[in-house]
C-alpha cells in the first residue's frame, strides 16, 4: 500500500526534482540528460572481485545522478523508477551483441518483437529489513523498468526477481572491497524454480549503483551455481547444460503472460572463446558506477 500511494502522490503532485532540487517536476530535462544522456561505458572497479562479469555503466555517481538514485531508494520517490530505467536499459544495450543491430538470437530480423528469445534482466535484491524500511525494492523496481524500454524498442526483454538473500548481511556503507566480499559471500541464492526461469535467455544481472562490484559478483555466482553453469575457458561467457523448456507466465514482474519459444539450438550470444553447444553471455549494467571506474577504462 506504501509503495502505491507513493507512486499516486508522485504522478499527481510532482514535488521536486530528484536530481537538483527544481520545484514542481520529477527529474528536470538537465538531470534527465545527465542521467541518459551519455552512451553508456564499460566500468571495472578496482580492486574488480572474482566472478565479476563484464559491466556497462549509464552514468558516473555522482551529483545529480546520486541525488536521483538517492531520491529513488532512500526517499521513496517511486517516479524516477521510469528515467532510471530508461538510463539502465541504455547500459544493457551497450553490453549485449545485437541489441542494437543486426537481427536478435531468434528473431529473425532486426528489432522484431514478442518472437525471439527475451533478454532476462535479474536484479541484485535488497535485504528483507531494507525492503520493508523503504516500501520497496529499488533495483527490482528499476529493472521492470529496463524491461518495459527494451520491449518498446524491439528488444525482447523480461525483469526475473529470482535472487533472494538467504542470510542476513552488514551494512554494507564503511565497508572496504575486501570487507564487501566476505561480507557477501554465499548471501545470494536463487528461488526455487528459478534455475529453469534462467534458462529461456542470456542473463543481465542489474543494480542501481556498483561501487566495489561484490554484490554484481556474488550475483553472477549464485545465478551460475543454480543454473549449472560454467565458467568457458576464456572466462568471457558460461554453457548451459540443462534442458531447454517453455516459458512460464513471468515471475514478481506484474506484467501480462508472455509466450516465447524455445532457446534455439547454437543460437545463443557467444563470448570470445565460447565453446560448443548454447553459450550465454552473463553480463551486468548499472544506473550509475563510481566515477573511478570509469577513469580505468580510458588507459
Amino acid at each position: 500500500m506504501r509503495g502505491w500511494w507513493q507512486d499516486l502522490t508522485d504522478l499527481v503532485l510532482p514535488g521536486e526534482c530528484g536530481g537538483c532540487g527544481a520545484p514542481r517536476t520529477v527529474l528536470c530535462a538537465k538531470c534527465r540528460a545527465v542521467l541518459g544522456g551519455a552512451v553508456a561505458h564499460r566500468v571495472r572497479p578496482v580492486p574488480e572481485p572474482s566472478g565479476l562479469p563484464v559491466v556497462h555503466a549509464a552514468a558516473r555517481y555522482a551529483d545529480e545522478v546520486r541525488a536521483t538514485l538517492l531520491a529513488h531508494k532512500e526517499r521513496g520517490a517511486l517516479a524516477l523508477a521510469g528515467p532510471l530505467g530508461t538510463a539502465l536499459a541504455g547500459a544493457v544495450r551497450a553490453g549485449l551483441p545485437g541489441a542494437r543491430s543486426g537481427p536478435w538470437p531468434g528473431t529473425g530480423r532486426a528489432g522484431s518483437r514478442g518472437s525471439g528469445v527475451p533478454v532476462l534482466l535479474v536484479p541484485v535484491p535488497s535485504g528483507r529489513r531494507a525492503v520493508r524500511a523503504r516500501g520497496h525494492d529499488p533495483a527490482r523496481r528499476i529493472a521492470l523498468a529496463a524491461a518495459g524500454e527494451l520491449r518498446r524498442s524491439g528488444v525482447p526483454a523480461r525483469a526475473l526477481g529470482v535472487l533472494r538473500q538467504r542470510r542476513a548481511v552488514a551494512d554494507q556503507s564503511g565497508l572496504n572491497s575486501r570487507q564487501r566480499l566476505d561480507n557477501l559471500a554465499g548471501a545470494l541464492t536463487v528461488v526455487p524454480g528459478g534455475a529453469r526461469l534462467l534458462s529461456e535467455g542470456p542473463v543481465v544481472l542489474v543494480d542501481d549503483v556498483m561501487t566495489t562490484g561484490a554484490s554484481l559478483a556474488e550475483a553472477a555466482r549464485a545465478v551460475r551455481s543454480a543454473a549449472g553453469l560454467v565458467s568457458n575457458a576464456a572466462g568471457t561467457g558460461v554453457v548451459y547444460r540443462g534442458e531447454t523448456w517453455e516459458s512460464r507466465e513471468e515471475q514478481n514482474v506484474g506484467s501480462t503472460r508472455e509466450r516465447t519459444g524455445r532457446w534455439p539450438a547454437r543460437q545463443g550470444i557467444t563470448g570470445a572463446g565460447g565453446v560448443g553447444g548454447v553459450v550465454d553471455v552473463v553480463c551486468a549494467a548499472v544506473v550509475a558506477a563510481s566515477p573511478d571506474s570509469f577513469e580505468i577504462n580510458r588507459n
